[in-house]
């Protein structure tokens, strides 16, 4: 008998919804088969059989949720529903011993965190101490937490920073029990009880809708108060002189028809670039050690419906500009379709955040941990410029580096931004 597990479909996972069931009890798996569509914070995606049997039970209705590693199917052998009758449906820590391969997939799909696990556990093997991640490690301790009093959801029961939170959330529910709902109100504003007058606010109203937080709202929230809390940022701007980059553009098209190629596919390439001449920018910062990536992986920041995604384009610096538009464009399809795979969401080492196109003529943008800078890229605009003495029109353009200070320095960043700037004014140094 095997316990089909929820596994981690992207990198900001903590539970999954069952969408649709696609396998029936007493229907024949093989491997490689679709067994369950499941929604994650990010999109619908299909979960494939990675062993041959029958699905002899679901634990896991259709409409419901289940956090990571907990049981949501059971997979019999062949011939052997009747002989082997499922275990008790039981969604706590030990039944995370086994997590599936497509975590394992996600894992080396994601450099940044790879090599934290094995770091953070080796000081500890003389003594009792549970099982946990780094960043587990550091929420326990900034607020009071026991992890020996907890029980780990990660692989083999280790304790991730989704335990820690969940610790942190119950924290303010056993005190809040015995006292009257106006006494929390006003020392813990962000309580649920402190919520209620805002409650019955809304609910009076007429004028004010609410309206429920989706998911991708939810996780963003988290993942990006995280970040501005966690990672002390620094901003570097720079003003591009966008005539060369344009005229480039224009050349590539006429001899692409009838392909296109972007701005911002241009800017990606000349970030990967930039990256793959300046490693000491493409990291990721741990409380143990910095993980330099040997790989370029740029993540480009998607605009849909209900959100925000940032499907990733691997290789960047390998691949030419056609290459690159024609993936970011397959990759915008898929996310408004709200069919990203965890592959196409997964071990970006970089961002890039461009909203020149709405107008913008300039913003700064926050970091997609575990990655330690992004660029956040304007408007290309009509400005007067001087060049050899004569004030003559000009197209500019406004790029601004966001940057981790715990894994980068200034001068680090501005090496690296100023080659950035060097390649969008050169742009045929980008496919030299």
């Amino acid at each position: 008998m095997t316990e089909i597990l929820m596994p981690r479909l992207s990198d900001t996972m903590e539970e999954g919804v069952i969408s649709s069931w696609q396998k029936r009890p007493g229907d024949e798996v093989a491997v490689g088969d679709v067994i369950v569509d499941i929604e994650t914070d990010k999109a619908v995606m299909e979960y494939e059989a990675y062993e041959a049997g029958v699905l002899d039970k679901i634990l896991v209705a259709e409409g419901e949720s289940a956090s990571i590693g907990a049981p949501i199917a059971v997979l019999v052998p062949a011939g052997g529903a009747d002989a082997a009758p499922p275990a008790a449906p039981e969604a706590t820590a030990p039944a995370v011993a086994s997590v599936p391969e497509p975590e394992a997939a996600v894992a080396e799909a994601r450099p940044a965190v790879v090599p934290a696990p094995a770091a953070s556990e080796a000081g500890g093997a003389g003594r009792s101490r549970p099982r946990s991640s780094p960043l587990a490690r550091r929420l326990a301790r900034d607020h009071g937490i026991d992890l020996a009093t907890l029980n780990g959801s990660g692989p083999g029961g280790r304790i991730v920073r989704a335990d820690i939170e969940a610790a942190i959330r119950a924290i303010p529910a056993a005190p809040a029990t015995p006292t009257a709902p106006p006494a929390p109100a006003a020392a813990a504003p962000s309580t649920p009880a402190a919520a209620a007058p805002a409650a019955a606010q809304r609910a009076a109203d007429p004028d004010v809708e609410a309206v429920p937080l989706n998911r991708f709202r939810k996780v963003a929230a988290r993942r990006l108060t995280e970040s501005k809390r966690n990672a002390p940022h620094f901003y570097l701007n720079r003003e591009v002189d966008a005539d060369a980059l344009l005229a480039f553009r224009a050349t590539l098209n006429e001899a692409l028809a009838p392909a296109k190629v972007s701005v911002n596919d241009l800017v990606v390439k000349a970030v990967a670039t930039a990256l793959r001449e300046h490693p000491a920018v493409n990291v990721s910062y741990t409380e143990e050690e910095l993980l330099f990536h040997k790989r370029v992986h740029v993540g480009v920041a998607v605009a849909v419906e209900d959100g925000l995604v940032v499907p990733v384009v691997r290789d960047a610096d390998r691949k030419s500009v056609s290459r690159i538009g024609q993936e970011t464009r397959e990759l915008a399809g898929r996310a408004r379709d709200g069919r990203l795979s965890a592959q196409d969401m997964s071990g970006g080492t970089f961002s890039v955040s461009n909203l020149g196109m709405f107008g913008v003529d300039s913003f700064s943008a926050v970091i997609n941990p575990p990655e330690a800078a992004i660029l956040a890229v304007g408007a290309v605009r009509d400005e007067p410029v001087v060049r050899d003495g004569q004030v003559v029109p000009g197209k500019r353009m406004a790029v601004t580096l966001s940057v981790d200070h715990r894994a980068c320095d200034g001068a680090t960043a501005a090496r690296f931004l100023a080659r950035l700037a060097e390649l969008l004014q050169n742009p045929v140094l980008i496919v030299a």
